[in-house]
């Protein structure tokens, strides 16, 4: 199976029909009362699950099953294995109507923790595209254990369609939940590559995910459980086989990257969940050393107990949102996140009026001589693309040559290139929020970060002229005006 050609702006082909997603099946009065209608499938319902504590006595109400585990105080005991394995099938039955069959003595995987790396990674998958979200995509989650977890909720939320590498539990329960359609296991061996597309017979797929065990021995993992200070707050009924691998996470991880220097954009995205911050750290140096520039990191908090994180990369130009590829605290050091993918342009006072702003936006930009350039009224934003950095002295004086009929010297300049692929993808976007209307840049496309820059200095000093209009024409009216 081949991924489908993604279309620039301006492309109007007609793509593959979009299947519709499993629908959220109606299971009565939600546990959140800000959660979209039960039978009504959207992204922001996803979003906004788990955004809150679990309210579990509302649970008891809704699964007669977890209210047989819940203690009479409301509490649930996080160290009874049952109790955890309970609250993980009502989640999923509750929340996504997914049926979930496991040994006692299998990982039992808490379903706030993987849902948001299936959130982080349709971000991932939505903002590196020109596409609308939700088309099909197909993916491979390597190991992807008993439950089946991760293909279970990411096949109910979007219609994707998923390779996983697992055995009979999670044969079972993709066949409890109806997915034999949309999700295949391949059974490997430890020695045997970890992504198959030439032994499946596919040539490219949209993402990998994984989630690779944390420790590199038994030993390490009993050494890490003697260095907590409390016991852990939740039963682990996780067997070695699911918890440990030579070499740990990062040597997991360092093979899938060694795969995808061979494989390259034959994936759109490889992605893996880490559990250790230090294993994040030796990941995106092993990615720098190879030269590898576009990729995204990201960190997961469940409370205040669970820290996990993630990282994925690529090879093809497409950049993710800011918020997806450097979704981070302050515990990982800047100089190791990818570089910033937005800048604010402008500021405006609250109120401003709207119209000079966008006019002038569009005359600066479209008087560039880009590959394409569209301006959406209703979305106040346009995506712009150049095989160029046309906008520099370089260039214009490379054209005034040309028109001259000097045009036939050598050019050392950089922007003498006559290539057709595109440098720089970029979106511009004027945003109305509460106390202040700010014009924000986005690198959209593109490997060379001193072109997005050059292209923010650019557009920097044309608004300043702006701002200079404005307050002219404001004598003695209050209002601040800035170009950041």
């Amino acid at each position: 199976m081949t991924a489908k050609k993604r279309k620039a702006p301006g492309d109007t082909s007609s793509g593959a029909d979009h299947q519709s997603p499993r629908p959220i099946p109606n299971l009565g009065p939600s546990r959140y009362p800000h959660h979209a209608p039960a039978d009504a499938f959207s992204d922001g319902y996803f979003r906004r699950l788990y955004s809150s504590e679990l309210d579990f006595r509302q649970l008891a109400k809704q699964n007669v099953d977890f209210a047989a585990v819940l203690g009479e105080n409301g509490q649930l005991d996080f160290s009874d294995p049952a109790a955890t394995m309970q609250l993980t099938k009502t989640l999923l039955k509750v929340d996504f109507g997914l049926k979930l069959e496991l040994p006692d003595d299998r990982l039992c995987p808490p379903v706030p923790n993987r849902h948001n790396y299936i959130l982080w990674l349709k971000d991932l998958l939505d903002t590196s595209s020109y596409d609308q979200p939700g088309g099909k995509l197909l993916g491979l989650d390597v190991g992807t254990g008993a439950s089946c977890i991760y293909p279970l909720l990411g096949t109910t939320q979007r219609p994707w369609y998923i390779d996983a590498k697992s055995l009979s539990y999670a044969r079972k329960n993709i066949e409890l939940n109806g997915l034999k359609g949309r999700i295949r296991l391949v059974e490997r061996k430890a020695e045997d590559t970890l992504v198959p597309l030439d032994e499946q017979g596919i040539q490219s797929i949209d993402f990998v995910m994984m989630n690779p065990p944390f420790y590199s021995s038994e030993d390490d993992m009993l050494a890490s459980a003697r260095k907590k200070a409390r016991p852990p707050l939740s039963a682990c009924t996780g067997a070695p086989v699911e918890m440990v691998c030579d070499g740990g996470e990062v040597s997991h991880v360092g093979r899938l990257l060694r795969e995808s220097l061979v494989l390259r954009d034959r994936i759109r995205w490889y992605t893996s969940m880490l559990g250790k911050l230090t294993s994040v750290e030796v990941l995106i140096d092993q990615l720098r050393q190879n030269g590898i520039d576009n990729y995204a990191v990201t960190e997961f908090i469940q409370g205040n107990k669970t820290r996990r994180w993630a990282l994925g990369w690529s090879f093809g130009a497409m950049r993710p949102a800011e918020h997806v590829a450097r979704g981070v605290g302050a515990r990982i050091p800047k100089k190791m996140l990818p570089p910033p993918l937005e800048t604010e342009l402008l500021v405006l006072s609250a109120g401003e009026e709207l119209g000079p702003v966008i006019s002038k936006l569009k005359e600066i930009i479209g008087s560039l001589e880009l590959m394409s350039w569209v301006w959406e009224d209703e979305e106040s934003r346009g995506i712009g693309r150049t095989r160029e950095n046309v906008w520099s002295r370089a260039w214009r004086r490379k054209k005034l040559r040309e028109q001259s009929g000097d045009g036939n010297r050598e050019d050392p300049s950089p922007a003498s290139g006559t290539s057709e692929e595109c440098r720089l993808g970029f979106a511009v976007a004027v945003t109305v929020e509460k106390a202040k209307t700010s014009v924000r840049l986005h690198w959209r496309e593109g490997h060379e970060p001193q072109i997005f820059e050059s292209f923010v200095g650019f557009l920097q000093g044309k608004l300043k002229d702006l701002c200079r209009t404005i307050e002219w024409s404001k004598v003695g009216i209050s209002g601040p005006v800035s170009v950041v």
